[in-house]
């Protein structure tokens, strides 16, 4: 019996969000939310604004002990509230390239390479969201989050490779890389490849980039967020595209 709770709250983390500001924010964008676990005991305004909000908005809540909410979460920072969301549906990359064209647009992707956390994961695909990508492709699931399409393939390097023979420029992420941000010409059909934070990209995913760009860093530090980054390069693409 738990075993099959374990396999119950690992099949339901795939739309799980964690934490009081993650959560209002959901509601607030209107996401499809299955359920809402609220720590039994808790009772200070936060938790009680987010359960009044998810029942008004047809939400089932439910209270739980803070043990079954800390065997749930993922960040072990679920600040007693956690929301399931209902999965995304995944499209294919090939309606992504499509939905740019019917727009008469030049495609702008975000690849996500090796990368499993879903807090990063969900940051990157909210920022597409804003910077107007057209889509983002992952391997692992990306949850329920932010309304840009996400396409999900089991091999990077290979998607890689069919994006170039579809005239798509693929542009890696790699603090040694050999073009400068600011020389990229990010202006026409392009997809912009993020790596996880500490390894980067996988060395099959870096050989498959058309360039490899580096940001410039002036601090102490030698790496960025892999959310940092990939907000970066997407918002010089769309200073790029608005000029």
């Amino acid at each position: 019996m738990e075993e099959r709770r374990k396999q119950d709250l690992t099949a339901e983390a795939d739309g799980i969000i964690e934490g009081r500001n993650a959560v209002i924010e959901a509601l607030r964008a209107g996401e499809t939310i299955d359920k809402i676990y609220l720590q039994k005991g808790e009772t200070d305004k936060t938790l009680g604004h987010i359960a009044s909000k998810a029942r008004a908005a047809g939400v089932v809540v439910v209270e739980a002990d803070r043990r079954k909410l800390d065997a749930m979460s993922r960040t072990h920072a679920h600040q007693g509230v956690i929301a399931l969301a209902a999965v995304r549906e995944y499209v294919s990359v090939e309606s992504i390239l499509q939905a740019a064209r019917d727009k008469g647009e030049a495609p702008l992707l975000v690849v996500c390479d090796e990368i499993s956390d879903p807090h990063n994961l969900g940051a990157i695909i909210r920022t597409a969201e804003c910077a107007g990508a057209h889509g983002v492709v992952a391997k692992t699931s990306a949850g329920a989050v932010a309304h840009v399409p996400v396409a999900r393939v089991p091999n990077i390097p290979a998607l890689l490779k069919d994006l170039k023979k579809q005239g798509v420029w693929v542009f890696g992420t790699a603090a040694d890389g050999t073009t400068a941000l600011y020389d990229a010409d990010l202006k026409g059909p392009a997809a912009i490849v993020i790596g996880s934070e500490g390894d980067g990209m996988t060395r099959l995913a870096a050989e498959n980039c058309d360039f490899l760009v580096s940001i410039p860093m002036r601090g102490k530090l030698n790496s960025l967020n892999a959310s940092a980054a990939a907000a970066i390069l997407l918002y010089e693409a769309v200073r790029q595209r608005m000029a």
